[in-house]
């Protein structure tokens, strides 16, 4: 009984703890491919390599800005960054294709390269997740930042955040 009540204890403080770290539940969304599905060529650095249409849904009215973070957790490297975008807007409820929104300020993805690199894959079928996340402050950071940079800068502001995960095969 003892052993139920602390195993309980300790996953409703973790339950809280995680609540904690990411706030509110946020939304995006992409009319290119559903949650789990395949990004269309289009989207990759075999096809036009422009960034798909994305919507948010759901940031905190307290929110300062938004930041989106796209990465492939696949990638043989470890965790591959594919576009970093810092300083949107927290109204913005819709980022569209090819461009980044206006006035937000974009980092040095993995390739190296400023602003969005599509899919890549060396070999199979790799993840690609679309991260956005509400944030209680601006980020006092110069175009080209790095993802560390990015990281550090966000760490304890984040208010909500939400996530799409895309597929994408070797062509």
């Amino acid at each position: 009984m003892k052993t139920i009540i602390i195993v309980g204890c300790a996953m409703t403080a973790a339950a809280l703890v995680a609540f904690a770290a990411g706030g509110a539940k946020m939304k995006i969304s992409s009319s290119a491919f559903q949650e789990g599905g395949t990004i269309p060529e289009k989207f990759s650095k075999n096809g036009q390599n422009v960034s798909p249409e994305l919507r948010v849904e759901g940031a905190p009215a307290e929110a300062k800005s938004l930041a989106l973070i796209v990465d492939d957790p696949d990638a043989p490297v470890g965790l591959f960054t594919h576009w970093l975008v810092w300083n949107i807007d927290p109204k913005t409820t819709e980022i569209a294709e090819g461009s980044p929104p206006n006035g937000a300020v974009q980092g040095t993805n993995d390739y190296p390269n400023l602003g969005y690199g599509g899919p890549q894959p060396p070999s199979g079928t790799h993840r690609y997740y679309f991260k956005i996340f509400a944030l209680d402050r601006m980020l006092d950071l110069k175009s080209g930042a790095k993802r560390r940079e990015v990281d550090a800068a966000m760490r304890g502001h984040v208010i909500g955040q939400g996530e799409l995960m895309g597929r994408y095969s070797k062509k």
